[in-house]
């Protein structure tokens, strides 16, 4: 939309590292099982595909196919050609001086800027794309050049002269980077199946992992994956590898927006700021010479992008925006993305999803996300995403990160009642729990002053409090005796402490529970349809920005969430959509859903594995689903969530000891 430019394209990376003590017995095997780690990773890079070998006698060979020889390194790439599909940004790519050669996935949104830095000081470049903009940063500015980025990357940078492996992960980890020990040494890729393709990774089950899934749909943060052998490199961290050593990996962090001044700013100090900020990233994030289209609800985030970007590229933009229609009126959201639709001039396309085809596509969704996942509303993204690729949309702008960085979950508002309580601001806090009394809540969360009221309590306290009030960290559906025996024993995930009780959690969601994971549904979602997803909300600027706001900027003394995102964007987005009080995104009608389809929910919770799997109680299970059919019962997500592991673990063949 800005003029031509020369992006780096989305793809998929993997490197291969063998120990020094390795032996290569069947050279043709080795060959074929990285072949089929390409073609695990080829949805993501449809276009195009690239491998480098190097020895360790100094041997190095660069090209679209695979030597039948011995390797001690070999970095792969997939790629899906957004822009220009010319030789100019092939990976893996190479230094002038052939010490350094990089695989990228990602987007750096700053490399101009980072490009001009580099021409000041003397670089010449021989493209005008971003992948050799980073490379050139790498090289001259080693681990310091990550701080530099705005963008979502995971790349592996190999240093033949130092013969290390530089890997790192971008701020939030929009972009995914997972690791496993394998039987002949260390090996990296963007999807944990195409690391299953190596020999000696386990397939065991995590138990903590499982137990955070399986109790509170937790999945995605830290290192630690649902399968033992398979780690993840965190987000805003990198590793440095000596591949000639150990090859341990151990992920030093390089950015961490807690750690930003406290603010002493008021609304109308704040909210232009905020504005800006976000005018500037959209402005970074439409950097694109193909039609760049829009997810669209009809929520605040959302239809601040569309706006945004009208507001941005003028009136004579042609913008393409796609929204999910739910059947359910209670999560129906036409209407609002129909008038965002209308007041920036977007073509919108409607987009709907049924049970039936839920059932019929499951496994595939289940194959692409990698792990389980936590509502029926991931289908609902993948079908926008899917009907987005068919009328030739390659790259989505989306909200993600919004809610977390702003507030925008029901229970950031008992975080925030919580602060004031906990700073001796009794009436303040009162006045907002008040506020919020006779509110529709969503879901099964408990009322907001309980919430708060559990929040204040010490820690040591806290499982005592779910225990007595009925949400027994431990439900009768788990097998406490398999878990004990795995030394876990049903505590809850880590909650926010005082005084800033509010500003905490945004963090711990951001980090731990919730982004982690919807980043990973989005990645997903968009790379099995090789379309490019960019989330505008989740640049480091706008973070910082953000936690270092006073709390009643962000949740209003009314109960008023997003306080300060509103506000900056009153005159852009209409008044309707930035007065809204509801929150409701691509949700699914989960419950009629699945009683719809109940013979086949019933099939797999009597199926012969979920009798088999220890963790779980498959009568007590069978006993709650009959439960909820016969009206006995209120519907919780635990019950997506045994469906989900259950298919999941068949078709990844997973273990349970």
């Amino acid at each position: 939309m800005n003029g031509r430019l020369e992006w780096s394209d989305m793809c998929g990376i993997a490197a291969i590292l063998w120990r020094q003590d390795s032996r290569h017995q069947d050279v043709m095997d080795t060959v074929g099982r990285l072949r089929r780690m390409e073609q695990a990773l080829a949805h993501r890079g449809p276009d195009d595909h690239g491998y480098l070998q190097w020895s360790r006698d100094g041997e190095l060979q660069i090209g679209r196919d695979l030597a039948s020889r011995s390797s001690d390194l070999v970095l792969i790439h997939r790629r899906l050609s957004i822009l220009d599909p010319s030789n100019a940004s092939w990976q893996p790519m190479s230094s002038p001086d052939g010490r350094y050669h990089l695989v990228f996935n990602g987007e750096i949104y700053n490399y101009l800027e980072i490009r001009q830095e580099l021409e000041a000081i003397g670089y010449t470049f021989h493209s005008s794309g971003d992948t050799e903009v980073l490379l050139a940063a790498l090289s001259t500015w080693g681990t310091e050049a990550i701080r530099r980025l705005i963008g979502m990357f995971a790349f592996t940078l190999f240093d033949a002269k130092e013969r290390r492996l530089l890997v790192a992960r971008d701020h939030f980890g929009i972009k995914p980077l997972y690791y496993a020990n394998w039987l002949g040494g260390l090996a990296f890729a963007s999807e944990a199946r195409a690391l299953l393709e190596l020999p000696g990774i386990s397939r065991n089950i995590n138990p903590s992992r499982l137990f955070q899934y399986l109790r509170f749909g937790v999945t995605d943060h830290g290192s630690e994956t649902l399968l033992e052998g398979i780690r993840q490199l965190p987000a805003a961290h990198y590793a440095v590898i000596d591949v000639d050593g150990s090859l341990n990996v151990t992920g030093d962090r390089y950015w961490d927006c807690r750690s930003s001044d406290r603010l002493d700013i008021s609304m109308s100090e704040a909210a232009p700021r905020l504005r800006e900020l976000f005018l500037d990233s959209i402005r970074l994030h439409l950097r694109s010479d193909v039609p760049v289209g829009m997810c669209l609800s009809g929520g605040i985030d959302s239809s601040a992008i569309a706006c945004a970007v009208r507001h941005v590229t003028g009136s004579h933009a042609d913008l393409r925006a796609f929204t999910y229609v739910a059947d359910d009126e209670a999560t129906n959201e036409q209407q609002y993305a129909r008038q965002v639709g209308e007041k920036v001039n977007a073509t919108v396309t409607y987009v709907r999803a049924s049970p039936n085809e839920l059932i019929r596509e499951l496994d595939q969704l289940i194959d692409a996300q990698d792990n389980p996942f936590g509502s029926t509303s991931i289908y609902a993204q993948r079908r926008v995403f899917q009907v987005a690729s068919e009328e030739g949309i390659k790259v989505l702008l989306d909200g993600q990160g919004a809610d977390e960085m702003l507030g925008g979950y029901e229970y950031f508002t008992a975080c925030r009642a919580a602060s004031l309580l906990g700073q001796g601001r009794l009436r303040d806090g009162y006045r907002l729990l008040c506020a919020l009394r006779g509110r529709k809540r969503t879901g099964q969360t408990p009322p907001i002053w309980l919430h708060a009221a559990g929040l204040l309590l010490p820690e040591a306290l806290r499982e005592f409090a779910a225990r007595i009030s009925g949400n027994h960290p431990m439900p009768h559906w788990m097998n406490a005796d398999w878990f004990n025996q795995h030394d876990v024993h049903g505590t809850i995930p880590r909650q926010a402490a005082g005084p800033d009780y509010l500003r905490e959690q945004l963090w711990i969601s951001m980090t731990e529970t919730s982004l982690p994971a919807i980043l990973r549904y989005e990645d997903r979602n968009s790379m099995t349809w090789s379309t490019e997803s960019r989330v505008p909300f989740l640049t480091p600027s706008l973070v910082e920005f953000t936690l270092s706001l006073p709390e009643d900027l962000l949740i209003a003394g009314d109960g008023t969430s997003k306080a300060v995102f509103r506000e900056a964007m009153r005159g852009l987005v209409p008044d309707p959509i930035l007065d809204r009080k509801d929150k409701i995104g691509f949700a699914t009608p989960e419950a009629a859903w699945l009683r719809q389809v109940h013979p086949w929910v019933r099939t797999i919770l009597a199926g012969d594995l979920a009798t088999e799997i220890p963790a779980l109680k498959s009568d007590i299970m069978q006993r709650q689903w009959q439960a909820f059919l016969d009206g006995r019962a209120r519907y919780d997500s635990r019950i997506w969530r045994w469906i989900n592991l259950l298919r999941w673990a068949e078709l990844r063949d997973v273990r349970f000891s």
